[in-house]
């Protein structure tokens, strides 16, 4: 048996259950800007009038469905 005092093994049961916690909530971060990044891929914000459209990628200058203006596809920032 290992001895080991109270404080000591009421802070080591809570950095470890604090740690998986922490390792869990930053997985699920870096899953949901991957989702949200490839759910957006498709979408492009007009120059002109800021709509917001779906255009495939095929596409080099999409039109915006408002105003008609040729669109770049450009990677969309978050954050």
């Amino acid at each position: 048996m290992i001895p080991i005092e109270l404080p000591w093994l009421v802070f080591i049961c809570l950095f470890v259950i604090l740690s998986g916690i922490f390792l869990v909530w930053i997985c699920y971060e870096i899953l949901d800007r991957f989702r949200a990044r490839s759910a957006h891929r498709h979408r492009l914000r007009c120059a002109l009038c800021s709509m917001e459209f779906a255009a495939p990628l095929r596409d080099q200058l999409p039109r915006c469905p408002r105003c008609g203006s040729l669109n770049e596809h450009k990677t969309p920032r978050f954050f």
